[in-house]
């Protein structure tokens, strides 16, 4: 387990790193409350930075053989409950693809910041299941309802660059530019003044993610139902098959 999730921390900065680059880390439950568990119990922090190794932040849950739905899906939502309860700074280094939930995890963050060659997705409607991770509010707190309809809907994808014209992350950069880019977030969130960080991203969460917890929940409630539907079940299937699903609507 320890294998798939790094952890690091270092003069108050905790980093988290997934760690499966040949799955383009993919995420299991396991990894999601080993994350989650790390950001609850930390202590003495001044800065949390979540990334991933190899060429993708994350492409979502890990679907395929043993997968547990709603194990899942319980593990994305107490992190991003952990994530944005945090009395500490939160940064996404979005170092490559954030797909699914990777994407509610990624701007669930204060701040996000992309390479170029990065993107946002959100895949579900692709394997007939529905936003979850908190995305139905993250998604559109950040950048509307019309686009957010786009997204979840239409499985838009949308460039790095788009991404920070638009308002849903902070910045995205070239590939040379990132790493100095992130250090400078880190630099200067790190030695900030965390307590006037942290009432700041309370006071913000408050006015723009007020409704996140019942979000969270009407999705855990819908999406449970979907893991049962013949078009989940076609989904699924096609993903593992590599091929566009046939779905029926049932």
């Amino acid at each position: 387990m320890t294998e798939s999730v790094l952890f690091d921390t270092t003069d108050g900065v905790l980093t988290i790193t997934w760690n499966e680059p040949d799955r383009l880390n993919a995420l299991t439950a396991d990894m999601l409350d080993a994350a989650a568990a790390a950001i609850e119990t930390a202590s003495d922090l001044r800065l949390i930075v979540i990334t991933g190794s190899g060429r993708a932040f994350s492409s979502g849950a890990a679907l395929g053989p043993g997968f547990d739905g709603t194990a899942t899906l319980d593990g994305a939502n107490r992190l991003v409950r952990a994530i944005t309860r945090t009395p500490v700074p939160v940064v996404s280094a979005v170092n490559g693809i954030a797909a699914g939930v990777g994407v509610s995890i990624a701007i669930a963050a204060d701040l996000t910041l992309a390479k170029r060659s990065g993107y946002f997705l959100l895949a579900f409607v692709n394997i007939g299941l529905m936003p979850d991770g908190g995305a139905t509010e993250l998604v559109a707190a950040s950048i509307g309802r019309a686009r957010a309809n786009r997204m979840a809907m239409l499985g838009e994808r949308l460039s790095a660059e788009v991404a920070a014209e638009i308002g849903l992350i902070h910045k995205a950069l070239d590939d040379e530019e990132y790493d100095a880019e992130l250090a400078m977030l880190v630099d200067k969130l790190g030695n900030g003044p965390t307590v006037a960080l942290g009432a700041t991203k309370a006071a913000i969460n408050a006015t723009t993610l007020s409704h996140l917890d019942e979000a969270l929940d009407r999705e855990r409630a819908g999406q449970i139902a979907l893991f049962s539907t013949a078009d989940f079940a076609e989904g699924g299937q096609a993903f593992v098959d590599k091929r566009t699903a046939t779905f029926t609507g049932r």
